[in-house]
């Protein structure tokens, strides 16, 4: 389950990075653009972590033919890492969305769910860690239940919302994180 296997190394990068404690600070401070600089950093260094080679704001890549940081503008795009160079699909999509629009952190969903990779995460941010729950339930319900059915079960790879928040700031990054799995044949996230 790559869903599991990233989550498990992103908890690794991130209780190692070296800027951990200013990631924490931001997101206690509400600093929304810190906390995004500092996730994108814990985020690319996940996927080195995993083998893979990742496209970012401050990361260009030169795997493609056209070198880039932000493939498709989405904030994250990553790539098995071989030696073979040339077009192909992404091993991952990721939206590191920092705005408190709950349709700006849909429409970053919606993007991610348009890619073909293995694994699609968008990462957003919540105050309270108790509004996670309705924000995930409004995903589910205008993002994937828009989809018909035999596009869901078609999208292929994971799909994980995960629901950073202040309030529990205190057990970063552990406590921090909330994470949930898509389900596509019920059109539900599951804590993960």
């Amino acid at each position: 389950m790559i869903a599991a296997r990233w989550r498990e190394a992103f908890f690794r990068t991130v209780r190692h990075y070296e800027n951990a404690s200013l990631f924490r600070q931001a997101a206690q401070a509400e600093d929304l653009a810190g906390w995004t600089r500092h996730l994108t950093e814990a985020v690319v260094g996940t996927c080195q972590a995993l083998g893979w080679q990742a496209a970012a704001k401050g990361h260009q890549l030169d795997l493609l033919p056209i070198p880039h940081a932000e493939y498709l503008t989405l904030d994250v795009v990553a790539f098995e890492d071989s030696a073979r160079r040339g077009w192909q699909f992404p091993v991952a999509a990721m939206e590191l969305e920092n705005s408190r629009d709950s349709e700006r952190i849909a429409y970053s969903l919606w993007k991610v769910l348009c890619v073909r990779s293995e694994l699609r995460i968008v990462f957003c941010y919540r105050s309270l860690s108790s509004q996670a729950s309705a924000l995930v339930g409004y995903l589910s319900r205008d993002v994937i239940g828009a989809l018909p059915l035999e596009q869901r079960l078609a999208l292929g790879g994971e799909t994980l919302v995960v629901v950073g928040s202040r309030s529990d700031s205190s057990a970063f990054p552990y406590g921090f994180f909330k994470w949930w799995r898509l389900e596509g044949n019920t059109g539900s996230f599951n804590v993960l």
